[in-house]
């Protein structure tokens, strides 16, 4: 059975705003997200609608998805051999009580030493486009993380333990109440 979710890419303006932390703008982003979705589906049953974003932290600077291959070589050069945070929120639209809920996770991630050969290698298959930080940890990334400390979820891009709190909390209809088209 299909989740009662609507499913549709929500095109917004993913520019960092400055002065805020990392964790304020992974949530503006993922909120921002979920109100142009609710936006667009005025008017229709809209039950629950989901947004999610993910931003990378080191030392105070915020990476979001790198702009260029230049971008995406100065971010992972300066991830190399270091601890950074990723930060991903998740919001949460119920049509029921017609309220946006967003919450956001934190993990920490520690780059083995990665050398100029290496990232250049990495850069060349592409998979840094459109992802926060430049990496993907489900892909081959993966080889450069020497620890995770907290849910990889949360690295992948949706931190699953605490969206099903969500959920739960905001009256999803788990079980055999799933079916019911009223909520």
């Amino acid at each position: 059975m299909a989740l009662p979710f609507t499913v549709m890419p929500a095109m917004i303006d993913e520019s960092l705003q400055a002065n805020c932390s990392p964790r304020e703008a992974a949530e503006h982003l993922a909120f921002k997200k979920v109100q142009k979705i609710v936006e667009m589906t005025q008017g229709r049953p809209s039950r629950w609608v989901c947004g999610a974003d993910t931003v990378v932290a080191l030392e105070g600077e915020v990476f979001g998805k790198p702009e260029n291959r230049e971008d995406a070589k100065r971010i992972l050069d300066r991830l190399s051999g270091r601890q950074h945070q990723v930060i991903t929120a998740v919001a949460l639209y119920s049509g029921r009580t017609e309220h946006i809920d967003c919450r956001s996770a934190v993990c920490d991630v520690t780059f083995a030493a990665v050398s100029t050969a290496e990232i250049e290698w990495y850069l060349d298959t592409g998979e840094w486009q459109g992802v926060a930080g430049a990496y993907r940890l489900q892909g081959l990334a993966a080889c450069f993380i020497s620890s995770i400390t907290g849910s990889p979820s949360v690295v992948v891009g949706l931190p699953l333990s605490d969206f099903y709190v969500m959920l739960r909390e905001n009256g999803y209809p788990f079980g055999a109440q799933a079916g019911n088209n009223s909520l």
